[in-house]
C-alpha cells in the first residue's frame, strides 16, 4: 500500500512549494491527493494578487491533474458536516484525507488540524519542510534527483543552486534547502 498524502491549499500556492511537491509526488514516492474544491482555494488566492493568470491557472490545474495519476478525490463531501476543526472551512481536507485513505496532509496551517482531532482517522498534519525531510530520510536519492530536475526546469530565468535554494527556503522549506545544499555540486 503507498503512503498517501493530501496537499492542503497553502502548500499549491505559491508556485515553486507546488511544483516541487508535485515533481516530487511524480517520482512516485507517495501518492498526492486534492480536491477540485483545494484547487479552487489555491487558485483564487493567486487570483486575488494576479487577475492576469486565469488562463494559465487553468492549464496548471489540468497539467497537475494529469502529472499525478488518480490525484483528484471525490465523494468526501458527506462526510463534511461531522468533523470538527478550529475553522469548519477546513473540514473538507480532512474529509477529503479521510475518503482518500491518506496518512498524511500537508499543511502550512497545523494549527487548523491539531493532533486531536485527527487521531481518531489515522492521520496526521505536516509542514511541507518536514513532510519533504521524511521523504528525504525514506528516499535521499530520489529527492537529490527531483530538485535537480526542477531546477534544471526553470529556464525563465535560470537559477544558480544558490538562488534555487534561496527560492526553497524562501517559500518554508528552510530544512530541504539546508539538506540539498550538501548535494549542491550534483544540483
Amino acid at each position: 500500500m503507498r503512503f498517501v498524502v493530501v496537499f492542503d491549499a497553502c502548500v499549491l500556492y505559491p508556485a515553486p512549494m507546488r511544483d516541487f511537491l508535485i515533481r516530487l509526488a511524480t517520482a512516485g514516492l507517495f501518492a498526492a491527493k486534492w480536491t477540485d474544491r483545494i484547487h479552487y482555494e489555491w487558485t483564487q488566492s493567486l487570483l486575488a494578487t494576479r487577475p492576469d493568470l486565469a488562463g494559465a491557472l487553468k492549464r496548471t490545474r489540468s497539467l497537475m491533474d494529469q502529472a499525478v495519476p488518480d490525484s483528484l478525490v471525490g465523494g468526501y463531501e458527506p462526510l463534511i458536516e461531522g468533523l470538527s476543526l478550529p475553522d469548519p472551512d477546513d473540514r473538507h481536507v480532512l474529509a477529503a484525507a479521510i475518503r482518500a485513505g491518506a496518512q498524511t496532509i500537508v499543511t502550512i496551517n497545523l494549527r487548523d488540524f491539531p493532533a486531536p482531532s485527527l487521531a481518531p482517522y489515522g492521520i496526521e498534519a505536516v509542514h511541507p519542510d518536514t513532510f519533504v525531510e521524511q521523504q528525504f530520510d525514506l528516499h535521499e536519492g530520489a529527492v537529490v534527483t527531483t530538485a535537480k530536475r526542477h531546477r534544471a526546469a526553470l529556464r525563465n530565468p535560470p537559477k544558480s543552486v544558490d538562488a534555487y535554494l534561496e527560492t526553497l527556503a524562501a517559500q518554508g522549506l528552510v530544512v530541504t534547502a539546508d539538506r540539498l545544499r550538501e548535494f549542491a555540486d550534483v544540483l
